[in-house]
């Protein structure tokens, strides 16, 4: 699989990354984005042995969208602090079933079922709070495209929080979306600050495919 490379410098490295590949390495041993940017970052440079790469961020498997990984320690731990402080911001656009408002900002708290790998909105006592903004892109054919802003970054939150609204993401089987194709969720934009430099980072990205070119997206 050929890797579509955003930005590279000696610290860090911002990477497209596809639908159905991994973050990072689990027991299907599908291909997963840590393993095959340490195994470009192999070749490019000829290195033996391990490559350090620092996992910052993930996204689900059938999330699509930007991602920055860590060239060393210390730009791994700096990021991380970045994220802790809510400093990273992160967007995504994604295609949900139904109509929904014009705009309106998501709060649950959310519960994680390791052994099903699912999470669930639950009380306040129990769970983490789970934060989200959305406008609404466009609404056709019973779907409606939505662009959020994320203000955490629970397990699965933004599918848990419209399924619990009543808007499943379109394709999303697991949260009771309907759709015969897969789920329509993608990270189009990042920004962060530089571990090493301290200058600002941007990336936005649109997705491609035949029901976002359909939805027309082109106003993000």
């Amino acid at each position: 699989m050929k890797l579509e490379i955003l930005y590279e410098d000696n610290h860090i490295i911002v990477a497209l990354k596809p639908v159905g590949v991994l973050s990072q390495e689990d027991y299907t041993k599908d291909p997963d984005m840590l393993s095959l940017i340490k195994e470009y970052l192999k070749e490019k440079y000829k290195k033996e042995g391990n490559v350090y790469l620092g996992l910052v961020m993930r996204l689900d498997r059938m999330t699509s969208g930007v991602m920055v990984f860590a060239k060393t320690s210390k730009a791994a731990s700096r990021l991380s602090l970045q994220i802790r402080n809510g400093e990273v911001l992160k967007k995504y656009v994604a295609v949900v079933n139904g109509k929904v408002n014009d705009h309106g900002t998501l709060k649950d708290y959310l519960i994680k079922d390791e052994k099903l790998v699912k999470s669930f909105a639950t009380t306040k006592e129990l769970g983490k709070l789970a934060v989200l903004d959305y406008n609404l892109l466009t609404y056709k054919d019973g779907l409606s495209v939505v662009d959020i802003l994320l203000h955490t970054g629970r397990h699965h939150q933004i599918r848990v929080q419209f399924s619990n609204m009543g808007n499943p993401l379109y394709g999303d089987k697991l949260y009771g979306g309907e759709g015969e194709t897969h789920m329509h969720l993608h990270a189009y934009y990042l920004s962060f600050i530089h571990p090493v430099t301290k200058e600002p980072m941007k990336f936005k990205v649109l997705p491609k495919g035949k029901l976002w070119d359909k939805l027309n997206i082109n106003n993000l």
